[in-house]
């Protein structure tokens, strides 16, 4: 009696983060019922978004061919509604968004027309993410942007520190990258060519249906109105959407472990952060912040995140990063295996002198 006793104890004493990571393992089950999809609210929500998009679209066509230049600031607001559609098509890939696989899957295929993004392509690429995400020995398959360790960095050449240097800049991380990735890069598969032909079938099925919707577009409104409003409104989504998936992993207390450490629910727990943006911004970003459960169970369909969190507040303690706090991890670019955190270019010096 008195173990048992000075057991509780020892569990009121504990943190909620220590609690959570105690039981990191038992997570999966106890997530179970949310899993379920509710093919009424993800009409709902499908239709929704689609629908603000393209009346956004709309308002500032209206104004900018009435010289109110001005209104493509709105091109801010479709650009985050590409990023919920991006992770509306990004549920459907996961077979979480409706309750039938074919639902999922032809829903994700019409919103990759709209986010640019081949459905099937980036499909498999994200499930690889999932399946290897932390695992340090795993790196460079699927969609995970790439990160060396400090030992790998220093080995280098001063012309592949160079290389480094200069994919990890935030004009590039943030800007450029993001713009080729999603105009240029996602129109060919090159690198999926040993895949067969579904690959190619799906992203020229996209092309396709881009070209018809800009081609209809042009001819509605003419090319000025249409670059634009369109060319910002794909920009700003890309970069935001590569913004959001750059913080959900690249934190400072993340986790990345090797092969025969790697265990696929603590890295899920703790190797991506629950991002807790302002209420307006988690809903614009389909509440894709909670990244920590999503990586838990992939099954969870986004609109039921947020209720999670309110039956397991403790949650709320892992990885947490705020609006300010994620702008600092910008600099970061290596995990140092020994302390076990990301560092920036400039810390693994410290850690050098400290050592």
């Amino acid at each position: 009696m008195s173990r048992e006793k000075d057991s509780m104890t020892n569990d009121f004493e504990k943190t909620p983060s220590e609690l959570v990571k105690q039981s990191a393992n038992s997570w999966f089950s106890r997530l179970a019922p949310y899993r379920k999809a509710h093919d009424g609210r993800a009409i709902f929500e499908t239709m929704l978004t689609v629908f603000l998009f393209m009346a956004c679209w709309a308002v500032i066509c209206a104004a900018v061919i009435f010289g109110h230049y001005w209104a493509l600031l709105g091109t801010i607001l479709s650009g985050f509604l590409i990023v919920r559609l991006f992770i509306i098509q990004h549920d459907c890939g996961h077979g979480s968004m409706f309750s039938s696989k074919k639902a999922n899957d032809w829903a994700g295929r019409f919103i990759g027309v709209l986010t640019l993004t081949p459905y099937d392509v980036w499909k498999r690429g994200h499930a690889l993410h999932h399946g290897g995400s932390g695992n340090l020995d795993r790196r460079g398959v699927g969609d995970d942007i790439t990160t060396l360790t400090v030992a790998e960095y220093d080995a280098l050449t001063r012309w592949q520190k160079l290389q480094y240097r200069l994919y990890r800049h935030p004009v590039v991380m943030f800007g450029i990258g993001p713009a080729y990735i999603f105009i240029i890069a996602q129109r060919l598969p090159w690198g999926d060519m040993p895949r067969g032909s579904r690959p190619w079938l799906s992203a020229m099925a996209t092309n396709m249906g881009i070209l018809a919707i800009y081609a209809a577009l042009i001819f509605t409104v003419g090319w000025k109105a249409f670059l634009l409003i369109q060319v910002p409104t794909v920009a700003i989504g890309a970069s935001i959407g590569v913004w959001m998936f750059y913080v959900q992993h690249q934190f400072e207390q993340t986790h990345w472990s090797r092969t025969g450490e790697w265990k696929r629910e603590n890295a899920a727990l703790h190797g991506s952060s629950y991002y807790d943006l302002p209420a307006p911004l988690m809903w614009l970003t389909g509440n894709i912040g909670v990244h920590h459960v999503h990586h838990l169970s992939s099954r969870i369909p986004f609109y039921n995140l947020p209720k999670i969190l309110k039956d397991h507040p403790e949650l709320k303690t892992i990885g947490r990063l705020t609006l300010w706090q994620s702008f600092k991890c910008v600099k970061l670019a290596l995990w140092c295996e020994r302390s076990k955190q990301m560092v920036s270019f400039s810390g693994r010096k410290t850690l050098s002198v400290a050592g």
